[in-house]
């Protein structure tokens, strides 16, 4: 947000926020994955392996983008005659995450499994794999090929990145739901990325363990056999006046079509020129100061990749960046409220089991708002709090949990405040719960205005004249995740 900030940085406050986000980590890389029997190699690898023929036809296809370009590695048996794996699995590695160990965990990995079943997110998409791979083991499926057809029914994913990486993932599955092709691959996580929220929420931890090489093995295991569960994913619709988003994240597209809820009318002219987006998040969206830093911090790890070392180092980078961008000066220094989000922003929600739309007033102090999905936010924290049973029924909210079809709205107010809500000294400001979002965004003083979803910030250049409209709704059907406790 292009409004005025103070210099400097707060040492001091950096290394608080830092040495909490560093014990956190320590806490959450403890090394409980690792106990229990040990995983035989062997064993390990026929459950998961798939027969070759198959997975090869699944590469080739992959890289053709043809589902027929694999047909070459059919004999006329088909796979009929190979044992079946009973938990055929693929793993998708983003090596830009987690201090850049992809390549190396990558190939141990591939040893344990095979080459053609592990893909590089650099190299193989995971809308490619939906759109080819699978529907390359789909086609041989309804040609009577037994083994495809189990591995189709059977097949599960691993995601070894943070979680943008994992809601990248999840939004290619989701083709799946809406084009009938199910059953939809269940997703289990490596958690390599810095707050690896998504993977706190499910079992997998905070942190992939220090002993990583010995547990790839029993996480393996664990994303074979573990329990379903159920996970809410939000569609977010963005109608801007002109102008585009600079470098959208893999979560957020271009699109013709902007499907906004047309029983709230918009007060004002709309302009003949403009332009939409859309995207899935299953954690947050959040909008104000802290995508603000999120975004400075992801391009500044882009700019010196080799500050990247690893999730203590991104957390320590990442405090001191925060400080540095006025979320904490500011206040000594400038009315707080000259940089609240109510300057240029109105908001409407729809409650749950509730057709009206209600506009709800935006706090003056507050200066990130978050619509939060899951307990996990900031690296494992709970800004919206347990609640105590008579606080939810004072203000008429309902327990929050991540497959209710509800987002919990919070505001945060300057870095001090988020901090002390993060640490759970003070309670975050609780704006409301609910199942339709309508957000109005115009400029006056400010050029920009940031936001993000799942982790991944952009900047929105925002107009004086027309307002940018955001609207998140639920998406009809829910996201399936191996549980790895």
């Amino acid at each position: 947000m292009d409004s005025p900030s103070a210099e400097g940085e707060s040492s001091t406050t950096a290394l608080v926020v830092a040495r909490s986000s560093m014990m956190d980590s320590i806490r959450s890389l403890g090394l409980s994955g690792l106990a229990g029997v040990k995983i035989d190699k062997e064993e390990l690898t026929r459950r998961l392996l798939m027969p070759q023929n198959l997975r090869v036809a699944m590469l080739d296809s992959i890289k053709k983008q043809d589902i027929e370009g694999g047909n070459h590695h059919f004999h006329l048996s088909g796979s009929d005659d190979v044992p079946c794996p009973e938990s055929p699995m693929v793993v998708f590695i983003n090596p830009r995450s987690g201090g850049r160990i992809g390549p190396v965990l990558k190939e141990r990995l591939q040893q344990l499994i095979s080459e053609e079943q592990v893909f590089d997110l650099q190299e193989v998409k995971p809308h490619d794999f939906v759109r080819y791979g699978l529907a390359c083991l789909e086609k041989w499926a309804n040609n009577g090929d037994f083994c495809a057809k189990e591995i189709r029914k059977n097949i599960r994913v691993l995601v070894a990145g943070g979680d943008g990486t994992v809601g990248w993932v999840l939004g290619c599955l989701g083709e799946l739901n809406q084009k009938g092709r199910e059953p939809v691959p269940p997703v289990a996580i490596v958690p390599l990325g810095t707050g690896n929220d998504l993977s706190r929420s499910f079992g997998w931890g905070g942190s992939f363990p220090f002993a990583w090489k010995s547990g790839i093995k029993k996480t393996l295991h664990r994303a074979a056999v573990g329990p379903i569960s159920y996970l809410d994913s939000w569609h977010f619709v963005m109608e801007m006046p002109g102008g585009e988003v600079d470098d959208p994240p893999h979560s957020l597209h271009a699109t013709e079509v902007c499907c906004l809820d047309k029983t709230l009318e918009i007060e004002e002219d709309v302009p003949d020129n403009v332009n939409g987006y859309e995207g899935v998040f299953y954690n947050y969206f959040s909008i104000g100061m802290d995508a603000q830093v999120a975004y400075g911090f992801h391009h500044l790890r882009n700019e010196k990749p080799y500050l990247a070392h690893g999730p203590f180092t991104n957390k320590i980078i990442y405090s001191s960046y925060s400080c540095s961008q006025g979320w904490f000066l500011t206040p000594c220094t400038n009315d707080p409220g000259l940089r609240g989000l109510k300057n240029i922003l109105r908001m409407y929600i729809k409650r749950d089991n509730c057709s009206e739309w209600e506009r709800v007033p935006v706090p003056k102090s507050v200066r990130a708002i978050i619509a939060l999905n899951l307990h996990n936010y900031g690296s494992g924290r709970n800004p919206w709090g347990d609640l105590k049973p008579e606080y939810l029924e004072k203000k008429g909210f309902v327990e929050a949990r991540a497959d209710d079809g509800i987002l919990e709205i919070l505001g945060l107010k300057q870095g001090w405040h988020a901090s002390f809500v993060m640490v759970k000294l003070i309670s975050a400001k609780h704006i409301a719960q609910a199942s339709l979002v309508r957000l109005e965004i115009r400029g006056g003083e400010w050029k920009d205005v940031f936001m993000q979803m799942d982790g991944e910030p952009w900047k929105l250049p925002i107009s004086k004249d027309y307002s940018t409209l955001v609207e998140i709704q639920k998406v009809p059907f829910q996201s399936l995740m191996v549980n790895g406790e």
